[in-house]
């Protein structure tokens, strides 16, 4: 489990400064499409880990009893 949020944490951070090198501009086109390229894989792991937490979140609300809303919030009973 460890390993997942270290990989997660470091795909974040990388995909911020990507987006920080892409915001700064000054950069050849190739080179721009690579980060552009390699940010884009990164955002679809790291949406993939997040869905997967959401639906462990999901399961383990369930059977502890408890109902979540769309957002993940619990439900008002």
């Amino acid at each position: 489990m460890k390993d997942k949020k270290d990989k997660y944490e470091t795909s974040l951070a990388r995909l911020a400064e990507i987006a920080q090198k892409l915001e700064q501009g000054g950069l050849e086109l190739e080179e721009s499409l690579k980060l552009f390229e390699e940010g884009v894989a990164l955002y679809s792991n790291c949406t993939k880990t997040l869905t997967a937490a959401e639906g462990r979140l999901r399961t383990l609300s369930k059977q502890a009893g408890l109902s979540l809303d769309a957002e993940g919030e619990p439900e008002d009973e």
